[in-house]
């Protein structure tokens, strides 16, 4: 069963940018409606890709300096990353078969 790993400053770097496998970040805000929406897609990506890419949730609140690094100017923003580089970019609800077809671009 796979799992959401919460990502923060501290572990943005060595969970991301310098992971093996593909990185699937949802940027969001607990007061964020559409992040909330998204979430059970998110959940559903996680157990989906288990052992294949990293599913991952980042909080903006949390660290606004990495939100604007990757100019995330709208939340939900969901961002797959591969070898560290940013590969495929979501604004807005994406629907699960759009992001499955990203990780499955760059798996």
């Amino acid at each position: 069963m796979g799992s959401i790993l919460e990502l923060n400053g501290e572990n943005f770097a060595s969970e991301v940018l310098e992971s093996e496998q593909a990185v699937l970040v949802d940027f969001w805000a607990p007061w964020c409606g559409p992040c909330r929406q998204l979430t059970p897609v998110i959940e559903q990506l996680a157990e989906a890709n288990a052992g294949v890419a990293k599913v991952t949730k980042f909080n903006i609140d949390d660290n606004t300096e990495i939100a604007q690094n990757y100019k995330v100017m709208s939340i939900p923003t969901v961002i797959v990353f591969k070898g560290g580089s940013e590969a495929r970019r979501f604004v807005g609800v994406a629907t699960q078969q759009q992001l499955q077809e990203a990780i499955d671009e760059v798996t």
